[in-house]
């Protein structure tokens, strides 16, 4: 259901009812919002000075959700989106620019990274738990002189916490509806006189929200998932440290999420699954070698396994048996198995220290990424016989890149950065198909901030961002096999073209209040030429769906971010987050599935690309050792493609929490979807219903549904 106008003033109305309450719940004993620092920088800045539109979700957002990864908190930054596709929504979208769903296509690079601190998760978003986790750092705009095209619409950024001086823990726990639990276990402190490590496990389970009535089963949408992270630090000397990390992921998901009724109630004999196991481990040094000059060097490898599969024609024997069928049930399922290895060498030179009037500092690096992905396809079908693939897909990056900034006086600086970046790649698959693909990309930077006072700036950007072009490899594999008109329309879209993207965008932070109150606006205008968008076309005479990206057309976005908060006392805090978006794809072809016949659009919203969204509420305190929060968050209507008209409703949630603390000991009621909204985190457009009674292989939308209400309580102690 929907939820009404009278829930937008529930979080005013409660913090309100707490003011004249006892506990104190600032942030610190005068009453002021901590300072923020961002990491994901060439140096750690204060949030303040930062050139760019940056949202900080930290470890308060996190608890207090109860959030066990990063889809439990990426819809509080103003304008960033993601979908599913998966058990988890791991494809992210800033700005309305990203990856929709992954085929069996090779994805060159997501537009929008992901680090967890210093290592490249990328493509293995699943592994992005909130575990041990300081702070969630989301940086909007081209991020391409610090991450090059692995950031070309922008960065998330999960910040672990590091070992300490001295010894301390928490165990934590916690269950839930949906038969839920989570068990976790972190250690720190030091291992010797000049070594500190961290340790931090976490199990995370839950029968999921789905009912398949074919199997009379409640756990096919499961979650299992175990999560293991360490951190040694050793700093012999006061001018060198070096640290190791690793990381051991490893979940086996139920994937039965989508309903011929769009509800949480499936019919398939074949439930799928979404498998992921990540072994990753980092190697950093950092060198003082004089007077505000540093080395640095990172190297990094992760390997991933991970299988997904499906039911593909989503009935079953038995439903085609109640109720009559066109063409009956076809027991299709269709696998994907990936074997994905990256290792990356990152080496810079850092050089200059605090910016006065005249002074300077520098940026010199060289990046090497090189990448394989070995792929298994399966399509076992009674109707299309059993089809098989495998693929190998190799990529090399070598950028050099550099920054320089200028402190023209006390209050204005400039910062000037570029990089060059090398790409190639190489593919080749069980049909016979190989292609080989170069591009020579540039990313650059240019901005300047004004600081007013101690406490607020004004900055202006313009960042240019690069994204490789390459082959269509599904069409260009399949165009021998599709009906002519088909084959005459994808000739010119084997191929597509790198991506540019230009982004302007002013914006104010201020602290104002003695620390009180924080607000932060940005306004941005994108430019995408060759914009990469992901295109559908079923081909009914030879029974081919095929994707492609298509980079003919450009397009452009303009909007505003704010984000806001105020501690009104010392019992009270108030935040505000909103995101105002306008996107248009100037023209894109595509076979329209309900004309059946190619079309051309024009001036269309970009898909995942909400007019608004909002991120409202409070935390309170209410009696002694107890204190609240409550939340609105919503989003506008969306297209979720672009050979159909179909869209996902927009929604509004209510999440709640109640912390009861002392000392080292914590107790969360929470609850997330309070209201219990049905809402989508994904869509498809095509017909897949055999049933009759429901007008047989109709084209609909289909909606892979979110988080219904959910509950549960946490516990955690410290010592």
């Amino acid at each position: 259901m929907s939820v009404t106008s009278r829930y937008k003033f529930m979080p005013v109305a409660l913090a309100a009812a707490a003011l004249p309450c006892l506990p104190a719940l600032a942030a610190d004993s005068g009453g002021r919002l901590e300072e923020t620092v961002v990491t994901a920088t060439y140096r750690p800045t204060a949030l303040t000075d930062v050139a760019g539109s940056v949202t900080v979700l930290g470890e308060a957002l996190i608890e207090e959700r109860a959030a066990r990864h990063l889809q439990d908190i990426l819809n509080a930054a103003p304008n960033v989106t993601f979908a599913a596709g998966s058990s988890r929504s791991r494809f992210i979208q800033v700005r309305g620019i990203g990856d929709l769903e992954q085929y069996y296509d090779p994805k060159f690079y997501p537009s929008v990274g992901l680090m967890l601190d210093s290592l490249e998760l990328g493509d293995s978003a699943n592994a992005g738990m909130l575990v041990d986790v300081a702070q969630v750092e989301v940086l909007r705009g081209p991020q391409g002189t610090r991450f090059g095209s692995s950031a070309h619409a922008g960065m998330v950024q999960i910040r672990s916490n590091r070992p300490g001086d001295e010894f301390e823990g928490e165990i934590s726990g916690g269950v839930g509806d949906y038969d839920s639990y989570h068990a976790g276990l972190v250690l720190s402190g030091p291992l010797g006189e000049a070594l500190r490590g961290r340790l931090a496990v976490q199990q995370n389970a839950s029968d999921g929200y789905t009912r398949n009535d074919r199997l009379r089963r409640d756990d096919v949408n499961e979650l299992d998932e175990f999560t293991a992270r360490a951190r040694l630090v050793y700093e012999p000397v006061d001018s060198a440290s070096y640290e190791f990390s690793a990381l051991y992921f490893d979940a086996d998901n139920g994937y039965d999420a989508w309903s011929l009724d769009n509800n949480r109630h499936t019919q398939t004999d074949q439930p799928g699954e979404d498998d992921q196991e990540t072994l990753a481990a980092t190697l950093a040094g950092n060198w003082e070698l004089g007077a505000d000059l540093r080395l640095s060097a990172s190297l990094s490898r992760i390997d991933s396994d991970l299988a997904q599969g499906y039911d593909a024609d989503w009935v079953s024997d038995r439903l085609c048996a109640e109720t009559p069928c066109s063409g009956g049930n076809d027991t299709a399922s269709e696998m994907f198995e990936r074997d994905r290895q990256r290792t990356i060498f990152d080496l810079r030179l850092l050089g200059g220290g605090e910016l006065d009037a005249g002074d300077s500092r520098y940026v010199v690096g060289v990046y090497a990424n090189d990448g394989e992905e070995d792929l298994d396809y399966a399509y076992p079908s009674i109707w299309y016989g059993d089809y098989a693939l495998t693929s190998d897909y190799e990529t090399q990056r070598l950028a050099l890149y550099g920054e320089f900034e200028y402190a023209l006086s006390d209050n204005l600086s400039v910062l000037v950065g570029a990089r060059a970046e090398r790409f190639e790649d190489d593919y080749t698959d069980s049909n016979g198909f190989a292609s080989d693909n170069s591009d020579d990309l540039f990313n650059a930077e240019l901005s300047l901030r004004y600081s007013i006072g101690q406490y607020s700036s004004v900055y202006a950007t313009v960042a240019r961002g690069n994204k490789p072009g390459g082959v269509n490899t599904t069409a260009s594999a399949t165009e021998p096999f599709m009906s002519p008109q088909f084959q005459e329309f994808i000739r010119g879209k084997l191929n597509f073209d790198a991506e540019e993207l230009t982004s302007k965008e002013i914006g104010l932070r201020t602290r104002q209040l003695d620390g009180r109150a924080n607000l932060s606006i940005a306004l941005f205008h994108t430019d995408r030429a060759n914009a990469q968008l992901e295109n559908w076309m079923w081909d009914a005479d030879s029974g081919l769906w095929v994707g492609f990206l298509d980079s003919t057309g450009d397009a452009q976005s303009y909007g505003v971010e704010l984000e806001s908060s105020l501690v009104v006392n010392a019992h009270l805090e108030l935040f505000a987050n909103l995101g105002w978006l306008e996107t248009e794809v100037e023209r894109i072809e595509t076979f329209d599935l309900d004309l059946n016949e190619f079309v051309t659009r024009t001036n269309r919203d970009q898909a995942k690309s909400p007019a608004y969204q909002y991120h409202v509420g409070a935390r309170f305190a209410l009696i002694e050792h107890l204190s609240g929060r409550l939340e609105l968050e919503g989003q506008d209507d969306t297209f979720f493609g672009y050979y159909h008209d179909g869209e996902l409703d927009g929604y509004d949630l209510v999440n709640g929490s109640l912390t009861w603390a002392r000392d080292a000991l914590a107790v969360t009621l929470w609850g997330r979807n309070l209201t219990d909204e049905d809402y989508a985190v994904h869509g498809l457009y095509f017909a897949v219903d055999p049933r009759d009674d429901f007008g047989a292989w109709a084209n609909r939308t289909y909606e892979q549904l979110g988080e219904p209400r959910t509950w549960g309580v946490d516990v955690s102690y410290a010592f």
